[in-house]
Order: structure tokens, then sequence, then C-alpha cells
């Protein structure tokens, strides 16, 4: 079964951050130069919550405010499920989908370790399906 830790180190880019004080447009701006869907707020190197691209059209886009002027502390998610690097990638999809949630921060120790996506979790079971399809035709072709 496939660890987090394992999930994180195929991925090897750093968490990217932005602090609660930036604005909306700060961080939208970050995740398309990064083509990604979130950013950790973090604050004098602690984890505060999260801001996702859903964050910004549910409570930026329809609440009418302003990307440049409305701070990621007022959308972030402060209250997401966390998982640890001992954590198995059904354990992930497990609390991803009863939460109804695309990521999940990664703690070790209280320090922030990573971000696990929903995209990260699906590739992670097709490579270890693929592992075991290849196993199974080792077997039968022996």
């Amino acid at each position: 079964m496939t660890s987090v830790k394992t999930i994180l180190a195929r991925k090897a880019t750093p968490v990217v951050t932005v602090k609660p004080g930036a604005s909306v447009f700060e961080a939208l701006q970050i995740m398309a130069d990064k083509n990604i869907g979130s950013v950790i707020v973090i604050e004098n190197n602690e984890y505060l919550g999260i801001v996702t691209e859903r964050d910004y059209s549910r409570k930026v886009i329809l609440k009418n405010k302003h990307s440049i002027s409305t701070p990621v502390s007022e959308i972030m998610t402060t209250d997401l499920p966390h998982v640890s690097l001992e954590d198995s990638i059904d354990d992930c999809m497990e609390i991803m989908t009863s939460n109804n949630v695309r990521y999940l921060p990664v703690f070790s120790n209280n320090n922030l370790s990573g971000i696990i996506s929903m995209s990260d979790v699906v590739k992670a079971t097709i490579l270890e399906q693929q592992v075991t399809i290849n196993h199974l035709n080792q077997y039968i072709n022996s």
C-alpha cells in the first residue's frame, strides 16, 4: 500500500505558500504561474489554512468581492482534515470522500510536510494498480 510519504517523494515540489495578508489576486497569480489549484497560508512558519480555486469561486466571485482588495485570510479554508506521512492512499481517499475535499495537508511532528491533492491520490492508485497488473502478468507467464 502506497503511503503519503511516497506520494510526497514523487512530487518533489516544495509547498507553495502565501501570507494571510496577501491578496486573493496575488494567490491566484501564483496558482496560475505554478499551474496548481491551491496555496498554503502560512505565517511565522505556522500553517493557518489553504486557499483553493474553489474558495475563490465560492467566497469571492459569488459574494461579489474583489480579488485585489480581499486578503486570503478572509477566504482561506482552516478546518481541513489532515494526514500524516504514514497514512495510506486508501486513508486519503476515505478522508477526501467523506469530507468532500480535494486537498489534505500533511503533517509530521506538528510541522507541515506537504499537501496531497485528489490528483496525487488518483495517480498513486493508478501506479499501484499497474504494479499489481505487471506482477499478475509475470505470474501467469511463468
